[in-house]
């Protein structure tokens, strides 16, 4: 659990294949965790999403200096392959354009996928075209809405609307079951010969042996790993979309940009107290909460009192700092 009295210090540098070869783990680092503008304590959102299957990350929001705080922990901007972006207010976007020319400067060459409601595509091209700024690597701008916006064998993205001023969207990402291993013990003391059929055992598929012998696939096969299921909401007052999104989440990370007693004026601008942040996660069945994107009017000797006032409704609440991490 991640200390939020301690100080903060950017993580060693290691190999980002170390980071992501932890058993079937994702890891969560927020890179800025301030609401609005910056302050001392805290830079604008964005959130890092470590991989576990492949040695990449993805990025929730990019706040002005996103790149400035990349570059103080393990990622690489090169295997950002992905970034969501929640909605078109500056502290979530006025990163995007610096991040993406420094990662052309960088010489990266690797496919980026950004994704965004409508407007991300013209805020980008007009601020490269205007800056005489470029890309040197694929990139493709998807503008989105409620429903899937990413599916492969590994991961499912879905965005949900949020209540805010501006169209604004939260996600759920949900990692697929990984397949069991071949029970290797088992499939030797039967006798059956390795072979290309191993793939139809791995499968359950039923399977004819050489000697005439029918096997069913399912029995060689070791349980498997259940994926995890996260959500990353964008700023949002109370509602019944957000209770829908992080339905029965391993992890639900929610704005809580004012305490309580500001609830009314959190609300009026189209945020969330602590108090309402923990009550979606108590609601919705979520395991575990994180709140961030704190209002700059909090100071580090707050955080005590801003969680507690969570963990009254929700125990199982966690606050991030900049650079905190998380494994899911």
């Amino acid at each position: 659990m991640t200390d939020y009295l301690s100080v903060v210090k950017a993580p060693k540098k290691v190999k980002l294949s170390a980071l992501v070869n932890l058993e079937y783990c994702m890891e969560l680092q927020f890179l800025g965790t301030g609401a609005g503008m910056p302050s001392r304590e805290r830079n604008v959102t964005s959130i890092a999403l470590n991989l576990p299957e492949r040695p990449v990350s993805w990025l929730f929001d990019c706040g002005e200096g996103t790149q400035h705080q990349i570059l103080r922990t393990t990622i690489k901007p090169g295997r950002i392959e992905k970034i969501f972006i929640t909605h078109l207010h500056g502290d979530h976007i006025f990163g995007l354009p610096g991040f993406l020319t420094s990662r052309s400067m960088n010489d990266s060459k690797g496919p980026l996928t950004l994704y965004g409601p409508p407007g991300i595509r013209s805020f980008v091209e007009t601020t490269l075209s205007l800056s005489g700024s470029w890309v040197s690597f694929p990139m493709e701008i998807v503008e989105i809405s409620a429903g899937t916006v990413y599916d492969d064998e590994f991961y499912r993205v879905i965005a949900g609307p949020m209540n805010h001023p501006v169209e604004c969207y939260g996600y759920r990402i949900e990692q697929k079951d990984k397949p069991g291993a071949l029970d290797a013990g088992r499939l030797a003391a039967d006798g059956v010969p390795r072979g290309p059929w191993f793939h139809d055992i791995k499968q359950g598929r039923q399977v004819v042996l050489d000697d005439g012998r029918l096997i069913n696939g399912w029995d060689y096969v070791l349980p498997g790993t259940k994926g995890k299921t996260l959500t990353i909401f964008g700023d949002t007052s109370p509602g019944n979309a957000a209770l829908t999104l992080a339905k029965g989440a391993d992890l639900m990370v929610h704005e809580a940009t004012l305490e309580a007693a500001m609830e009314q004026k959190a609300n009026s601008r189209g945020h969330s107290s602590t108090v309402q942040a923990a009550e979606v996660a108590r609601q919705a069945g979520a395991r575990r909460l994180i709140i961030t994107h704190l209002s700059s009017r909090y100071q580090r000797a707050d955080c005590p009192r801003l969680l507690a006032e969570c963990r009254t409704i929700f125990p199982a609440t966690e606050l991030a700092q900049d650079f905190s991490l998380f494994s899911l």
